[in-house]
């Protein structure tokens, strides 16, 4: 663990949220915590997954293995793919991947029990082997989301997504937006992060 930091490349990287960058090593990714947020993201993984595995919805989520103050380690999954570049509700759309058994009651239960926030996104999920939606960001809730997350994005310390034509490649996607004085309208490709 003490080496994380040379397994986190330009060629590993496969994602970036607002709070946590993901890098890919073999069979797992690390998530990189950019602020206190996703640090605290990362502990309530941790937390529901130590819980969930106990159940019979242990199935539709990605372990998580281990968690400090600078990055969480949990098990790689295929991401689910952006449609025109942007992210969806995964109840709208249909792709190559199915339902888990027990899904619909286990976001029940996470939301109802757990207060997690933002898990119908399509960013939130991968795909396992058998082609079946496996949550893989879950970590948000509710409470944090509006004590932390918002107030931050207010002030523009984190990023909000919004859609835009990149002003690098020129395709409408989504861009990150760091308050409602951030006129650098450039896509993570494109060098904006």
């Amino acid at each position: 663990m003490e080496n994380w930091h040379s397994l986190c490349t330009k060629e590993n990287f496969i994602g970036l949220g607002s709070t946590r960058k993901v890098y890919r090593f073999n069979e797992y990714v690390i998530k990189v915590h950019l602020n206190h947020i996703g640090y605290l993201q990362s502990l309530r993984e941790l937390e529901i997954y130590q819980y969930i595995k106990q159940t019979k919805y242990a199935h539709i989520f990605s372990p998580v293995f281990y968690v400090d103050k600078e990055v969480c380690i949990q098990q790689y999954y295929q991401e689910v793919p952006m449609y025109d570049n942007q992210t969806f509700d995964i109840h709208e759309r249909s792709g190559y991947w199915t339902f888990p058994i027990h899904y619909d009651e286990c976001i029940e239960v996470l939301d109802n029990e757990w207060d997690v926030f933002d898990i119908k996104d399509s960013s939130n999920y991968g795909i396992n082997e058998k082609q079946e939606l496996v949550l893989i960001d879950y970590g948000m809730s509710k409470t944090l989301y509006e004590k932390e997350w918002v107030p931050a994005a207010e002030k523009g310390e984190v990023p909000q997504i919004e859609v835009h034509i990149c002003r690098g490649c020129g395709t409408q996607k989504e861009i990150r937006m760091y308050g409602k004085d951030d006129s650098d309208i450039r896509c993570i490709a494109c060098g904006k992060e």
